[in-house]
This record gives structure tokens, C-alpha cells and sequence, in this order.
């Protein structure tokens, strides 16, 4: 009787292990989730493109982004032109592909040092507590009572335009930001037993952040990034055209705005057009990307 229950015990068991061969392969899983995030998937798309058209710029356009050119001023967007060319005959296409490399270059830095610089932040204040976080969390509400433009723009003007002054003048507002959301996380995580036990056991403070707390709150850390990156490259856009950002002659999706979009915006429609449209794109590349990254890492949201 025994040996007849073990044996009903073994094969109900074994119906609910899947063989590592009857898995589905890697490709048919990657279409499952392409059908599961369409949106995620097309921002991915951009973020690829944009991405490759910077590796590949040498070899995508046969044009100098800064090579000036008085007999194709203007010209509209033809076979050799296809987006034509600026007021000095520089052709917009081959500006727009090197911009995304400023784009990327001052998305991805400031994103990446700013979340970085408010996770560790926002770990050590909800580790801490006590009056090391109420001093941080005041200038954390300090800084954030700015918008970022604002904030952005009084730190570019202190240190003066240039594309390393406009990734710290962007850096700086998403370091608060990051910092609250990771704390929230942090704080939960602060209360979970092994914590307490890793503190009993006499484990140093940097290995308990380190070891324990620093990997649980990487999800909301790596959402913060790419949603980061997008409003980056939208900052930068914004502080070019105002004349305080990334400084001719380099490509830079904004000045190629601040040189078109009044001047040219019926004569010659297209030079504000194409950068426009090129900011529009990443930037809603990335948010859609963020997104579906989000839905992915939160689990209450990965079985919708």
C-alpha cells in the first residue's frame, strides 16, 4: 500500500517538472514577449537603431556633419540630400545620425551617473535612518522642488555652456529623484529578517548595502536609468536650442532646431522638421522602453 502511494506520489511529481528539453527555445521565448510588449519592443527598436546609426555613422553617410558648403544651401530633400540641407549646406541627414551620438553620449552619462549617485544615496539613507536620512531627505525635497529645466538651466549657467557642463547640469537634477524612489524600496527591504540576521552575525554596514540591499533594489534602479535617458536627450535638446548647451560646430539635434525652427520654418520647413522629429522618436523610444522594462521587473505587473 505504501510503496503503491509513493509510486502515484513520484508520478504526479513528475507531471509538473518540465525537462530542460521541452523547453522552448530561446527565439520562440523572445517572440512570446515581443507579442506580449509590442510597445516595449518597437522602443526597443528605436533604442537599436539610434544605437547603430552612431557605431555605423562613418560608414552610413559618405558627408562631413561640419563641412560647409555654400553651394547646397537649402537644398530641399532630394536623392543626393535626402533630408536635405541647412543654411549652410551641410546635409541635415548626416547631422542628425552624429547627433545621436551627442544625444546618446549626454542620455546615457548623465542617466547612468545620476541614478548611480542617487541609488547609493537613497540605499545608505534608508539603511542609516535617524538623522542622516532627515538631513538627506530635506535636500533631497530642496532639490526637487525645482522643475528640471529650471534647475538644469541655473547650473549651466554657473558653469557656462559646453557639452561636460550640460551632462553635470542634467546629472544633477535626476540625483534626488532616483534617491527617493530606491529609499522607498530600500526602506521595505531595511525590515527583512536576513537583514536583521546579517547585522547580528557582525557584518560590516558596506557589505549588508553592498550584499544584501544594493540587488534588491536594482529593478526600480535600472527603470530609473532608461527613463532617465529620455528626458536627457529631451534636457540637452532644450538647453541647445537656448543656446547654453552642446556648442557649434557639433551635431546636436537642438541646434540644429535653434538654427531652423523660426528662420526656416516656412522657406525652408525642413531643417526644423527632421531634428524635431529625431527628438520626438528617442525620446519616446526610451519611454516606451522604460515601460515595458517596468512591467517586466515588477512581478505584479509581469503576469497581466
Amino acid at each position: 500500500m505504501i510503496e503503491d502511494v509513493s509510486l502515484a506520489i513520484a508520478e504526479t511529481a513528475t507531471e509538473y517538472i518540465v525537462p530542460e528539453e521541452a523547453r522552448d527555445p530561446w527565439y520562440v521565448q523572445f517572440g512570446g514577449l515581443m507579442r506580449r510588449q509590442p510597445l516595449g519592443t518597437a522602443g526597443a527598436f528605436i533604442v537599436v537603431l539610434m544605437v547603430l546609426a552612431t557605431i555605423f555613422a562613418e560608414m552610413i553617410s559618405p558627408y562631413d556633419p561640419e563641412m560647409i558648403s555654400f553651394e547646397s544651401m537649402l537644398v530641399p530633400p532630394s536623392a543626393d540630400h535626402w533630408m536635405g540641407t541647412d543654411a549652410f549646406g551641410r546635409d541635415i541627414l548626416t547631422r542628425i545620425i552624429y547627433g545621436a551620438r551627442t544625444a546618446l553620449f549626454v542620455g546615457f552619462t548623465a542617466a547612468f551617473v545620476g541614478a548611480t549617485l542617487g541609488l547609493i544615496l537613497g540605499v545608505a539613507s534608508a539603511y542609516f535612518g535617524g538623522f542622516f536620512d532627515l538631513v538627506v531627505q530635506r535636500l533631497v525635497d530642496i532639490l526637487m522642488a525645482f522643475p528640471l529645466i529650471v534647475l538644469a538651466l541655473a547650473v549651466v549657467a554657473t558653469l557656462g555652456a559646453g557639452t561636460v557642463n550640460v551632462v553635470i547640469a542634467i546629472t544633477i537634477p535626476f540625483i534626488p529623484q532616483c534617491a527617493r524612489v530606491v529609499r522607498s524600496s530600500a526602506l521595505a527591504i531595511r525590515e527583512i529578517p536576513y537583514v536583521d540576521a546579517a547585522r547580528a552575525l557582525g557584518f560590516s554596514h558596506s557589505r549588508i548595502i553592498l550584499r544584501h540591499m544594493v540587488p534588491n533594489v536594482m529593478a526600480p534602479y535600472l527603470i530609473m536609468v532608461t527613463t532617465f535617458v529620455g528626458h536627457a536627450i529631451l534636457l540637452e535638446a532644450s538647453l541647445s536650442y537656448l543656446g547654453l548647451g552642446v556648442q557649434e560646430p557639433t551635431a546636436a539635434w537642438g541646434l540644429m532646431l535653434q538654427g531652423g525652427a523660426e528662420e526656416f520654418a516656412e522657406s525652408a520647413p525642413w531643417v526644423p522638421i527632421f531634428p524635431g522629429l529625431a527628438i520626438t522618436l528617442a525620446v519616446f523610444g526610451f519611454n516606451l522602453f522604460g515601460d515595458a522594462l517596468r512591467d517586466l521587473l515588477d512581478p505584479r505587473l509581469r503576469s497581466r
